[in-house]
C-alpha cells in the first residue's frame, strides 16, 4: 500500500478510478489505506453509484469521497444519486462526461438487411431477451432486419456460470422462430473494428435490466458513433437521449420496445433526425474535450494547494 501511494506521490495529481471489485479488501476498502498515504491532490472518478448499496459499500464510497479532493461522476443522474443517497460534500462533486472516440470520418450504414446491434460483455442483466422477443414482430418487415449481439461473456459470469446466459438466449431465439434473424458474435474487436460495426447498424439497442444505471459507456459510444438508440429507461439513457438522439421505453413494456424499433427501422426521416442529434452531441464526449476538462480540474486543485 505504501509503495503504491508513494508511486502516486511522484506525480502532480493522483487520478483514481473507483469501481467495486477492482481494489483489494471488502468492497475495495484497501483503497482507503492508499489514499491515506497521498500527499498530492486526488481526483476520484466514481463509475458506479449503487442505488441500494450494502452498509459497507456505502461506508467505503463515503470514506473515499471524504479523502478525495474532488469526486467526478459522469452524468447528472449520477450526481443526483450520490448527493441524495450518500453522505458526501456536494461541493466536491463535479460532472465530466464519459469519454468516447468520435470517428473523424463517418461510415455509411450498409445497404441491404438492417442490423439492430447490442454490444458489450454479455451476462444476466443485459436484457437481450427483450429484443429477441421483439424480433418476433419485426422479422416480417420488408427489410428483414437482423439482431446482432456482439461481445464476449463477462469473465466473472463465465467463471461462475459458463455460457449459460448466451446459450439460453440462443435457445430462446430458436424456440421463438427467429433463429435466422438473431446472431451472436464473441469475436474480439478493437476500437476501429467496433466503430465500423456500430456505424453500420441501423439502430443500437440497450435493453438493460437495471433501473438505476447512472453511467453507460456503451451508450456514450453509440452517440459518439452517430447512431440512433433505443434503450430501456435507465437514468443515463433518460438523460442523454432526452434531446432526441434515441427513444426510451419502459423496462416492462415489450410492446413499446417493439414499436420503437419498428419506428426507427421503417421511418428514415426519424432515424436520420436521431442520428443527426447524436452527431451534434458527440463532440462534447470526444476524448480531447473530456481530457481538457480533467486538466482544468487538476490545475484548479493545484492552484488551491
Amino acid at each position: 500500500m505504501a509503495a503504491c501511494a508513494e508511486l502516486l506521490n511522484q506525480n502532480d495529481v493522483a487520478v483514481i478510478q473507483h469501481e467495486y471489485g477492482i481494489f483489494g479488501g471488502a468492497d475495495g476498502d484497501e483503497l482507503l489505506e492508499i489514499m491515506d498515504g497521498l500527499r498530492v491532490p486526488s481526483i476520484v472518478i466514481a463509475h458506479t453509484i449503487l442505488k441500494d448499496p450494502t452498509p459497507h459499500q456505502r461506508s467505503v464510497l463515503e470514506a473515499v469521497a471524504a479523502r478525495a479532493d474532488q469526486l467526478v461522476v459522469m452524468s447528472e443522474a449520477a450526481k443526483h444519486q450520490i448527493c441524495r443517497g450518500y453522505s458526501v460534500d456536494r461541493r466536491k462533486v463535479a460532472i465530466i462526461p464519459h469519454g468516447a472516440t468520435v470517428p473523424r470520418k463517418r461510415a455509411r450504414v450498409r445497404s441491404g438487411r438492417q442490423t439492430l446491434l447490442t454490444w458489450g460483455l454479455l451476462g444476466p442483466g443485459k436484457g437481450i431477451e427483450r429484443v429477441i422477443e421483439a424480433m418476433t414482430s419485426l422479422q416480417h418487415l420488408p427489410e428483414h432486419p437482423r439482431y446482432l449481439v456482439a461481445g464476449r461473456t463477462h469473465p466473472k459470469v463465465l467463471a461462475a456460470e459458463g455460457e449459460a446466459y448466451r446459450e439460453a438466449r440462443m435457445q430462446q431465439a430458436q424456440s421463438s422462430g427467429v433463429a435466422g434473424s438473431v446472431y451472436f458474435s464473441a469475436d474480439y474487436r478493437n476500437v476501429a473494428a467496433l466503430s465500423a460495426l456500430a456505424q453500420s447498424a441501423a439502430v443500437v439497442v440497450l435493453p438493460y435490466d437495471s433501473t438505476d444505471q447512472a453511467t453507460s459507456g456503451v451508450l456514450v459510444d453509440a452517440i459518439a458513433y452517430g447512431r440512433p438508440v433505443v434503450a430501456t429507461a435507465f437514468p443515463h439513457a433518460v438523460e442523454l437521449l432526452s434531446s432526441g438522439a434515441g427513444i426510451v421505453v419502459g423496462h416492462d413494456d415489450p410492446d413499446a420496445l417493439a414499436s420503437a424499433l419498428r419506428q426507427v427501422l421503417t421511418q428514415p426521416r426519424l432515424a436520420g433526425a436521431m442520428a443527426a442529434e447524436a452527431r451534434r452531441l458527440a463532440p462534447g464526449m470526444a476524448w480531447p474535450a473530456v481530457g481538457g476538462a480533467y486538466l482544468r480540474l487538476a490545475h484548479r486543485l493545484l492552484a488551491q494547494r
